[in-house]
């Protein structure tokens, strides 16, 4: 990588499945009620203010937190960095936090863009405010949804190829406790596609057959932003629990307010033309409870009455009350109750969020206030897109931007574009200058068939629309044989879709991290770190 990172900045929206809410929030001149997305999102997402308010918690309180993030950091083979900041937390400082399913070793490349985010935000906060500020990495360990975090996706030369372990649960078992089991055949495929690169080592020491995914995804995030010392936690042990047990209380005790709440901001969403990102129905709880025989994770609901329901059981309040003060670990928070509880277990200045866990917090921002007092800011993570040399040169040969990449959808559309573009001139005027003429004419027979009848004006419509298809078929037509006569336009759109937009993704959400690890070392999470500053607002491109 060049000592300049070359770097582009694009609109958030020029990312397609981008929802109407996020891209509000990350551009509010374009909302119809900025005022309500003020309330929803207290903290402005591209000012430092965040950093002059976070949170102090009770000594004791910070000195059980050091202690058992110690234990579990010193299990993830954390170095120096991360262990000072363990202390500098004891000490009084401040937390930015991200977090993410343990996904097959480490996820899409979006993992590594949270932390990398984190990490600067605590960097640029201590500078901005003068208190320490550190970065956390919450693991999402009680999540139960085995098949979303059984894969991994990286490239061969002509298509995208994912890979599993093939883990299998008969039950909803938060997946952080899964153990791996031989996962040799996968570890050789995954090396073979990255080139037997240094990170394969890596992820055999992280990813041995005994460890459990959550084990593997801490080991793996905390060695490569180790010199970062990004601290890498796993809530799902008693010892968290008990410090979050008052939000999870709160959720027991005041359950019913709580439902009240979220559907009144279910529908203040709804007016505003947005959506819910989590459904609340009446009886609706917050809650899962872990079954005690079979370590099933099972929806909580609430019943008439004083009755709850898990399962085939039921619970009377005061037994789950009892439950959080003996045994808090059996009672997991949902989407959007797991902030708030992260946040009472931790001096949380400011979160890092994507797309959809920012549209989370429009949500979870009631609970927030009822449950803390507080809402926590929510920023957005850096959004990326990687662009290799090879990947560059064919872009600039092709004057191809990121932009017609995602409009052309598949690489079969992009080699049209190239072979329309490398069609010789004297083609490209002869069919300009037809359409051009064809489509002026028609516009006119148009508007003279339409004044003397409204019949015959819409039989012109349609007898046009025809014949502007068949210009289109035969400007399409040229192009393919264009791409038939040159073979290398559909091998490099092949190469640029399989990069910047595999399967219809945006990159960052399903090529694995792993794969640029491998190619670029322990160079990448400084560059990442780098590159996560508040100077783009959208989506950056770095060419690597």
């Amino acid at each position: 990588m060049n000592e300049q990172t070359e770097t582009q900045c694009y609109p958030i929206t020029v990312l397609p499945h981008t929802t109407p809410l996020f891209r509000d929030y990350t551009d509010a001149r374009g909302a119809k009620d900025t005022a309500a997305l003020r309330r929803w999102y207290p903290a402005d997402p591209f000012t430092m203010d965040w950093a002059k308010r976070s949170p102090v918690l009770e000594a004791g309180h910070r000195e059980r937190l050091a202690d058992t993030l110690k234990l579990q950091s010193e299990a993830f083979g954390a170095g120096p960095a991360a262990l000072a900041n363990i202390e500098r937390l004891r000490k009084g400082a401040a937390a930015v936090v991200t977090g993410q399913q343990v996904g097959l070793f480490g996820g899409p490349l979006l993992t590594l863009l949270k932390a990398a985010t984190a990490i600067r935000k605590a960097q640029d906060a201590t500078r901005e405010s003068g208190r320490e500020h550190v970065p956390v990495f919450w693991l999402a360990t009680e999540d139960h949804d085995l098949a979303e975090v059984d894969q991994v996706s990286l490239l061969t030369k002509t298509s995208v190829e994912t890979l599993k372990l093939g883990l299998h649960a008969p039950k909803p078992l938060p997946v952080g406790g899964m153990v791996l089991g031989d996962d040799a055949a996968v570890l050789e495929r995954v090396s073979e596609l990255v080139g037997w690169a240094p990170i394969c080592d890596v992820l055999r020491a992280c990813y041995a057959p005994e460890a459990t995914l959550a084990e593997g995804f801490g080991k793996l995030l905390t060695r490569v932003f180790a010199e970062q010392g990004l601290i890498v936690m796993d809530a799902a042990s008693r010892e968290f629990h008990a410090l979050g047990a008052s939000v999870l209380r709160y959720a027991v005790e005041r359950a019913e307010a709580l439902e009240t709440a979220l559907l009144a901001r279910s529908k203040e969403l709804e007016a505003a033309e947005y959506h819910a990102q989590v459904l609340v129905v009446a009886g609706h709880s917050l809650l899962f409870l872990i079954d005690e025989e079979t370590g099933a994770r099972l929806p909580l609901r609430r019943g008439d009455g004083d009755e709850w329901k898990a399962g085939p059981r039921s619970y009377a309040t005061v037994e789950l009350l009892k439950m959080l003060d003996t045994e808090p670990e059996r009672l997991s928070p949902n989407a959007l109750l797991r902030p708030v509880f992260q946040d009472c277990i931790l001096p949380t200045a400011a979160y890092i969020g994507g797309p959809a866990e920012i549209a989370y917090f429009a949500q979870s921002a009631v609970v927030y206030q009822q449950a803390l007092g507080r809402v926590t800011p929510v920023l957005p993570r850096l959004s990326a897109t990687l662009i290799e040399p090879a990947i560059a040169t064919a872009m600039q040969q092709h004057e191809v931007d990121l932009t017609q990449v995602y409009e052309a959808k598949t690489a079969e559309g992009l080699a049209q574009q190239l072979g329309a573009r490398a069609m010789p001139i004297e083609g490209k005027r002869k069919l300009a200058a037809v359409g051009n003429a064809m489509d002026a004419e028609l516009t006119a027979l148009t508007e003279y068939m339409s004044a003397m009848s409204a019949d015959l004006g819409r039989s012109a419509e349609v007898s046009a629309s025809k014949m502007r298809y068949q210009m289109d078929r035969l400007r399409r037509m040229a192009a393919t044989f264009e791409v038939q006569k040159q073979a290398h336009l559909l091998k490099h759109a092949t190469a640029i879709m399989l990069n910047l937009f595999p399967e219809q993704h945006p990159q960052e959400r399903l090529l694995a991290g792993v794969w640029f690890l491998a190619r670029y070392g322990e160079t990448l999470p400084g560059l990442l770190v780098e590159q996560a500053g508040q100077e783009c607002a959208g989506h950056r491109i770095i060419y690597l």
